[in-house]
């Protein structure tokens, strides 16, 4: 019977069927408002309201009632935490934020470092509510959570706080070098369990391939008993120039081995691509999730070929198909 039941989920993805489960079709939003200048975003909402963190300004935040129409919702810090200068000097901004909602309170990891750099740190801060008008609104720095000296072979930076199927929480993080690694974390603190400092290896690029190491902002999401590691392959941050790409993959415990759809290890360079330029986007990537109901939000940047190669914010919603890969309706002909 498994025989059976995986030859026909194989036969069904050669004839190039992709039937959408039980759940709202996929669309694309066309965000509008405060949406320049977003980079790496991740998204939350509270209440009736949607926020995202982003890059830049001290991480930026806007908000939206509907995920279309965004504006200011100030920023995380209105000057960097004194501990960043003297770890990194140098780190003019605080990049890549991750938020999500763990033991009453929202966490939001961030990374600090210089362009092309090993040496890194990422942050956390906690918040007890995302509105800026409630009165216990105020964000409290927790200091270091990880850093990387260019010892280590793998880089601190573009963290994602998630929970596995026992409730326990993990960080996973890295760009370039030895590519992306996972940590298990202290679930009353938020920081690296004490007890366990192995350091996991989840995907890596190799250096002799094609773009090189060019692996970074890892997302990991989990569904119907697998994990899903979202990964963004080659040049980011180079305006109309960038091409940078998502890749993901899978697999049935959070430390891996994680496989894309073809069965190549993400640890030798595999990944399967779901998302790349199209129409005026260029350079499409470093994805965020947020799940609402059945629907799994799919945020990220890409820099507009209309406007000089700016970068904005773009959302989609993920589909699955039948062998529970997941696409996005921008890239279906």
């Amino acid at each position: 019977m498994k025989f059976n039941l995986f030859l026909g989920v194989t036969l069904l993805w050669l004839a190039g069927c992709k039937p959408i489960e039980p759940a709202p079709s996929p669309v694309v939003l066309e965000p509008t408002g405060f949406i320049q200048r977003i980079h790496d975003p991740g998204m939350a909402k509270e209440g009736d309201t949607y926020y995202v963190f982003s890059t830049g300004s001290r991480v930026i935040v806007i908000c939206s009632p509907d995920r279309v129409d965004w504006r200011w919702c100030g920023r995380v810090f209105e000057r960097p935490p004194a501990w960043i200068q003297q770890a990194i000097p140098g780190a003019v901004d605080l990049w890549a934020p991750d938020i999500s909602f763990f033991n009453g309170e929202w966490y939001l990891y961030y990374a600090a470092s210089t362009f092309g750099s090993p040496r890194s740190v990422i942050g956390l801060a906690t918040n007890r509510t995302l509105d800026p008008t409630h009165p216990e609104y105020g964000w409290v720095d927790q200091g270091l959570v990880l850093a990387s000296t260019g010892a280590e072979n793998w880089n601190a930076i573009d963290p994602n706080r998630v929970v596995d199927e026992q409730g326990q929480p993990w960080l996973v993080f890295g760009s370039y070098w030895s590519g992306i690694q996972l940590r298990k974390l202290d679930s009353v603190t938020g920081k690296p369990d004490p007890d366990d400092p192995t350091v996991y290896p989840l995907a890596q690029r190799p250096a002799d391939g094609p773009g090189g190491t060019a692996i970074e902002a890892p997302f990991l999401l989990q569904r119907n008993g697998f994990y899903y590691l979202f990964v963004s392959f080659d040049a980011c941050c180079r305006g109309l120039q960038s091409t940078y790409n998502v890749r993901v993959g899978r697999a049935p415990a959070i430390t891996g081995p994680y496989v894309d759809r073809a069965g190549t290890p993400l640890l030798e360079g595999g990944g399967t691509l779901i998302l790349q330029a199209y129409d005026r986007w260029r350079g499409p990537g470093h994805n965020g999730i947020y799940r609402e109901g059945k629907i799994d939000w799919f945020v990220y940047h890409a820099y507009d070929a209309r406007q000089a190669g700016i970068s904005k914010l773009r959302i989609e919603s993920l589909g699955w198909d039948a062998a529970g890969w997941p696409y996005l309706p921008s890239q279906q002909p």
